[in-house]
């Protein structure tokens, strides 16, 4: 079947965004089809934004529309304790929280050779100038719990043991709400290894 050519256009433009196949994206398509012009022109006008007026955070490498992101410049933010994540998304679902109150460092990745992802494609030299000249006092490694974070993870913490800082890595284990039953054994093993006294 022959499809118009804008629309087929539009439904391989949305099929390149991650975790949209064909047909979501010519469900997507269509229904912008759909739509009044002005919640099209609208959600242009925002993706125009996106790209025009965001930036990277000077000092973390958050996502910003200034060259200090808000989290930097808060006067309420503990500036003792670092948090390193692998990218801007990660800052946002620990912000979700409310659970910490510290400042950020975005490596903008994670290790990963067989991709070409090597130490100098992050912004690690630059994590090394802030603890060096910022009263750092702890790093939280917040990086995802797979082997390319595990590697950037160790990698960090082996080249910080020499900082007079303390390092910490999130714990990991259960979720809230999780069955013991239908958890794989890595997880139940560092749930154990990762417990708290009550």
């Amino acid at each position: 079947m022959l499809i118009a050519e804008p629309l087929q256009k539009a439904i391989d433009e949305l099929s390149k965004l991650p975790s949209i196949g064909k047909k979501t994206a010519q469900r997507l398509a269509i229904h912008l089809l759909k739509n009044d012009r002005e919640t099209v022109e609208s959600l242009i006008a925002s993706l125009r934004d996106l790209k025009e007026k965001i930036r990277f955070c000077q000092e973390c490498y958050n996502i910003s529309v200034d060259e200090t992101c808000d989290i930097c410049k808060s006067a309420k933010r503990d500036r003792t304790v670092l948090c390193i994540v692998e990218d801007a998304s990660d800052v946002i679902s620990i912000e979700k929280t409310n659970e910490y109150n510290g400042l950020y460092h975005v490596l903008g990745g994670v290790l990963n050779p067989l991709s070409g992802v090597t130490a100098d494609s992050l912004k690690i030299k630059e994590l090394l100038h802030r603890i060096s000249n910022q009263e750092i006092k702890e790093i939280i490694l917040a990086l995802n719990p797979n082997a390319e974070g595990d590697a950037t993870s160790l990698y960090l913490s082996r080249m910080l043991k020499e900082k007079s800082v303390r390092i910490s890595r999130i714990a990991r284990g259960l979720p809230i709400g999780g069955d013991i039953e239908f958890a794989d054994s890595a997880t139940i093993g560092r749930a154990f290894i990762g417990r708290i006294q009550l």
